[in-house]
């Protein structure tokens, strides 16, 4: 037998013994609370002052999470629960003993509320504890989102159409959201949804809820609210069309470029619970831009998917235990081309949705073709199949199809299969998280080694001991088109275990964590080590008040076969390298007014040094303005050269109210020696319309942003409106 198939054998047994272990599964208590349906809708202004909310299913019975596990809340919260016809309502009265401290720094819809005061709510619609939803509302009336990818595990960059208001009184603070039932997937013939709603109050670090689970609240720690019924969608159609008018300019060549062009999108719900998208003439010029990375590893560097499109129900696509490399869809492959420009999107069509116990997701698009690193790329249609039966309580059982060659002509599939197993229910206050899963790609012109497979099995603390364990291997000729590798031919070990203190009544002290993590990469055909990692961190130290200090120690191994250039003009030649690093930081609370963070590292690095700095300043001193910087500095001097590497970063959001605002991306670094300037104003009267007013353009630089010489430019606005039906 030989190694590889004794491997398979050994995922194989991972799974069985969870399986096994599922059968000890046992249902604990959850709380519920009756849901009231109401014939009149309240206006949604944040005022709660509609007779109609004196129907509604109030909940008061909330505990602490944080600091103090079911500690009791220092302030006072009363939630009010109902629905209608279309609706679900939430209110929220938040009573503050120091009203003047409330915390609401955030005016930009959509982006991040935590470091505010802030209410949110957990939903469960098909109460499985696998799928769900969250929203967050500040005292500004500013929404914030996310769809669930795993159970524990939010999408932030989901945006769900969705109305919420707040005002602030000398009591402390009001609130009310709707939530249309068109927003949702949802089983129409399930009274009860899994559901959970909470408090945070960041000035005094505390954070509380209805139900929670080992210190955290997500899908695993909901209850129950009960009684839906007769829900409706309409005709569960939505229309979103758009038009764009755009101009650019290429300075190089002084040719200018302008266009009109309309797009349109489409949704129809074919069951309150299986949704299909139709998009036109696709455009994602009010996208925003994506952070720059200085990258000095031999492997391509990830960026994560910001585009509405793929976003939508992106959880059912998600797939094992895989985050980044060898996973079978990478959405970001569709709709750039191999060297990182935009292609057109002719049409595209997505169903995703969950029927009975299974998740369904399928996807097909139609991409142009253009013009790539290898020569002309002929337009391309593209379709990924996902499909996952939920089995046990809270695991799920499932496989993915892909088909389809964006950056290339050569054809190529893929298969895979994956189980998850998580149980919240075997050891107080720890979650048990395994899975395995095995994907093979069919690359034109590859016959053998084009498999990758592996396992996980954690057991998950906010408190105490938890631990992770990891196996995988990624064949020399794993190839998924419509995925992400950067890294192949491997067999990979990864250990790690931490430990959380968190002291009793310490003055000033909240919680100090141990860490320690060991991987090795190992040739899947020589069984020769490739990358060795040991990292210990003694020392994770944060305040009360936010502060957080870190120490980190890492000790690497790399061995190169072939050499690799690290910077223009550098390689570093083939042999095996050893070196040691210790990374310092230090950060102060975000919800500061100023808040600045540092760390310096230090260490040997292919038989020479490097320094690296590390540091950025969040200023806010007001709920309008938001400036910050970020810089990064590599000093590497190595036996064949020396270089050094610049990044830095300057953001400056302004808004006007809430519906008005203008944010700002400037980038530079020497690798590309090129600034670039992002700006985006936008006009947002009501979730579900949007006008941008977009601005691009990048310099050629001689040295950070001096001797600044123009390379292109993009102008563009775009408005877009949803329409229901």
């Amino acid at each position: 037998m030989s190694s590889i198939d004794r491997h398979r054998l050994s995922v194989c047994a991972i799974a069985l013994s969870a399986s096994v272990a599922a059968s000890a599964q046992q249902t604990s208590q959850r709380k519920v609370a009756d849901i009231v349906r109401v014939d009149e809708a309240p206006v949604i202004d944040g005022l709660l002052d509609d007779s109609v909310w004196e129907n509604a299913t109030v909940i008061r019975d909330l505990h602490q999470y944080d600091p103090a596990e079911h500690g009791v809340p220092t302030e006072e919260s009363i939630f009010y629960v109902m629905y209608d016809d279309d609706n679900l309502y939430v209110g929220a009265r938040l009573y503050d003993s120091d009203p003047d401290q409330i915390a609401a720094k955030q005016m930009i819809q959509g982006q991040s509320v935590g470091i505010d005061d802030r209410f949110e709510i957990i939903l469960d619609p098909f109460n499985n504890m696998r799928a769900g939803y969250k929203f967050m509302l500040n005292p500004n009336g500013v929404r914030r989102d996310g769809i669930f990818e795993r159970p524990a595990d939010i999408n932030p960059d989901w945006d769900g159409i969705w109305d919420g208001e707040a005002v602030i009184n000398d009591q402390g603070w009001t609130a009310e959201m709707a939530i249309p039932f068109k927003s949702l997937n949802f089983d129409p013939a399930n009274p009860d949804w899994g559901f959970t709603i909470g408090r945070a109050i960041p000035r005094k670090r505390e954070k509380m809820a209805w139900t929670s689970y080992g210190r955290a609240v997500n899908l695993s720690s909901t209850g129950v609210l009960s009684g839906f019924e007769n829900l409706r969608q309409g005709r569960g159609l939505d229309v979103i069309p758009s038009i764009i008018v755009a101009g650019n300019r290429n300075y190089s060549t002084s040719a200018d470029d302008t266009s009109t062009d309309p797009s349109l999108d489409v949704f129809y719900n074919f069951t309150p619970s299986l949704t299909g998208v139709l998009t036109f003439n696709t455009d994602f010029s009010a996208t925003e831009v994506d952070d720059r990375q200085v990258n000095l590893s031999r492997f391509s560097a990830f960026f994560p998917e910001k585009r509405d499109f793929f976003l939508q129900d992106v959880d059912i696509f998600s797939f094992g235990d895989l985050h980044r490399n060898g996973i079978p869809f990478f959405s970001r492959r569709i709709g750039l081309s191999n060297n990182g420009q935009p292609v057109d999107l002719d049409v595209g069509a997505k169903l995703t949705g969950r029927m009975g116990r299974f998740n369904v997701g399928v996807l097909g698009v139609s991409q142009d073709g253009y013009e790539g690193r290898n020569g002309t790329v002929d337009p391309t249609d593209m379709f990924v199949g996902r499909i996952a039966a939920n089995v046990l309580e809270e695991s799920t059982l499932g496989m993915i199809v892909t088909d389809g060659n964006p950056g290339s002509n050569l054809d190529n599939s893929l298969v895979g299969a994956d189980f998850r197993y998580r149980n919240t229910r075997l050891t107080k206050g720890r979650t048990i998280d395994s899975g395995v899963w095995y994907q093979q790609s069919d690359s034109e012109g590859i016959e053998s080694e084009d498999a990758s497979y592996g396992a996980t099995f954690r057991v998950l603390a906010n408190e105490g001991l938890a631990f992770e364990s990891r196996y995988e291997v990624v064949e020399d000729n794993f190839d998924p088109a419509l995925g992400f590798v950067n890294r192949a031919g491997y067999e990979r070990v990864w250990l790690a275990s931490s430990y959380l203190h968190r002291p009793v009544d310490h003055p000033w002290i909240r919680a100090n964590q141990t860490w320690f993590s060991f991987s090795q990469y190992d040739d899947i055909n020589t069984g020769e080590m490739q990358s060795r990692w040991l990292s210990f961190r003694p020392l994770r130290l944060d305040n009360h008040r936010g502060d957080r200090v870190n120490l980190q120690w890492t000790s690497q191994t790399e061995v190169l076969v072939e050499p690799f250039e690290i910077s223009e003009g550098v390689a570093i030649l083939p042999g095996e390298y050893e070196f040691d690093s210790t990374r310092v930081s230090f950060q102060l609370a975000s919800d500061r007014v100023f808040s600045p963070n540092f760390s310096i590292e230090d260490g040997d690095y292919y038989g020479g040094t490097k320094q690296t700095l590390n540091g950025g300043i969040d200023w806010r001193p007001s709920n309008r303005l938001y400036l910050g910087t970020g810089y990064e500095y590599n000093d590497i001097e190595l036996p064949v050269g020396n270089f050094t590497t610049r990044l830095i970063q300057l953001r400056a959001n302004f808004a006007f109210n809430v519906r008005w605002s203008w944010v700002n991306l400037l980038q530079y670094d020497n690798i590309s020696d090129t600034v670039g300037l992002n700006s985006r104003l936008r006009f947002n009267p009501r979730a579900g319309e949007d006008l941008y007013i977009v601005w691009n353009h990048n310099s050629s630089a001689v040295s950070s942003f001096s001797g600044l010489s123009s390379r292109e430019s993009a102008f563009t606005v775009k408005y877009s409106r949803t329409f229901r039906f």
